[in-house]
């Protein structure tokens, strides 16, 4: 404790930290971090004379043997950066209170949830928030670290992809508040099994029932509500645990209205307004009503809320809908799992259009359960109709193989990169088309030739 006191002590003169010397500005904490593909401490040395304040460095690297004496040598340079965050938002208060933090988690929608939080509660609160989708073990302190005496609420993304992965993050940020969007098929490979989801996700649900902290509940989801039972999460204030704020959209009595050309986007109808969304997709009305729920507990008004969740467009290749000169692109291309295809397909399926085309790529890290995923993703696309689907991957290719005959118009291609160049020829147009993929496919290559 006594050595993250005294670090936290230099890291409040600096205060910035940064893991990466070419985002150096001068007077930062630089962490020499190791990877698989790089060490850090080889470029800590650098990091000083580039203007790193200090620069904290393995005590068995080679850049410990410097006697420079703004080193600071640690066991574990990524540990040390965790209890420091976590050591910093211990030590932050506001109004005499200790910082409101939310955490959230998911399989999917984390990050939109997270970016229409932030936008509704910057109407009444100084936020800070997760910048991009940093909600690994390392992005998360940085996160933490970013809060400053101007925050009022810190809103924390949270990923995982192995059990333990949440326990790991949470005893980091130590919420106030926790939301899981929802739980699905998705990084199999490393959960074991959808039970491994839901019980990495619950460990957000473990850590606020053991801190008697509030939940806020998506009562629509039959999986989060039993999650919430199996704890003894209970909304009744006359029950023990007491912790759950209660949303969704059936359970607030809203509904989807219809989309059409003339109005593309998600609409939502609720008994005393409608919000005109720039969000593609109606998998999209629970994130908005995780955002409202967060608002009205902080004291937003529902006026307010709709009119950030109104103004907020999303960015990153998530739900996006773009007009090109010669089509209409439902770019969805930053993640894609079981779950996210099956909505963004079910989605598609509703959209009215002359022609439609179906851009797939490969959902990864899906282990054992991988070929029968993909099989069911392309006998799911190919019941819609489109003039064309295109599938992008090694998983596809194999998933191709459990089909005798394919109709006319369904390809397979082994990267991105090939597809695109097969689309010059084809000169799509006049189209709606469904961009969809894992990250690593990078499917937004596809999109300059459409």
């Amino acid at each position: 404790m006594n050595a993250i006191v005294d670090i936290y002590r230099k890291y409040k003169e600096c205060g910035a930290v940064t893991t990466d010397t070419r985002t150096l500005k001068g007077g930062e904490m630089f962490f020499a971090l190791k990877g698989e593909n790089f060490d850090g401490n080889e470029y800590a040395l650098n990091a000083l004379e580039a203007g790193a304040a200090y620069a904290v460095v393995n005590a068995d690297s080679d850049a410990a043997k410097s006697d420079d004496q703004r080193l600071i040598r640690v066991e574990d340079t990524l540990k040390t950066l965790q209890e420091l965050a976590r050591w910093h938002r211990s030590m932050t208060f506001v109004d005499g209170k200790p910082l409101t933090v939310i955490a959230l988690t998911g399989t999917n929608g984390k990050t939109t949830t997270k970016e229409l939080i932030r936008e509704v509660l910057s109407v009444r609160y100084n936020v800070t928030a997760t910048e991009g989708n940093l909600n690994n073990s390392i992005g998360v302190p940085l996160t933490l670290l970013k809060i400053n005496s101007e925050t009022q609420v810190a809103v924390v993304e949270m990923g995982a992809s192995h059990p333990g992965d949440i326990k790991e993050l949470v005893d980091i940020a130590l919420p106030n508040y926790g939301l899981i969007t929802n739980v699905g098929k998705a990084h199999l490979l490393g959960f074991g099994s959808f039970e491994g989801v839901m019980k990495t996700k619950g460990e957000l649900y473990d850590y606020l029932r053991r801190t008697s902290d509030k939940v806020f509940l998506n009562a629509d989801n039959p999986y989060l509500c039993r999650m919430a039972s199996e704890r003894n999460l209970h909304s009744d204030p006359e029950r023990p645990y007491s912790l759950l704020i209660p949303y969704g959209l059936e359970y607030q009595g809203g509904k989807v209205l219809p989309s059409d050309a003339e109005h593309p986007y998600l609409r939502i109808s609720l008994p005393s307004t409608v919000i005109n969304t720039n969000l593609v997709g109606s998998y999209n009305a629970d994130n908005v009503m995780a955002a409202l729920a967060v608002g009205e507990h902080f004291g937003v008004s529902l006026e307010d809320a709709v009119k950030a969740v109104e103004a907020y467009s999303p960015s990153n290749n998530r739900s996006q809908m773009t007009r090109t000169e010669r089509n209409t692109l439902i770019v969805d291309a930053y993640n894609a799992n079981p779950t996210s295809m099956a909505a963004a397909l079910d989605n598609f399926a509703n959209v009215e259009a002359s022609c439609k085309v179906a851009l797939l790529g490969d959902m990864l890290e899906l282990g054992e359960d991988s070929v029968a995923e993909h099989v069911a993703v392309i006998q799911k696309a190919l019941s819609l109709g489109c003039a064309m689907c295109c599938f992008v991957g090694k998983e596809f290719s194999q998933a191709r193989k459990s089909f005798d005959v394919l109709p006319e118009g369904v390809g397979f291609w082994e990267t991105s990169d090939q597809l695109a160049s097969s689309l010059e020829g084809m000169k799509v147009e006049n189209a709606v088309v469904l961009i969809k993929g894992s990250r690593g496919t990078r499917m937004e290559k596809v999109i300059p030739v459409l």
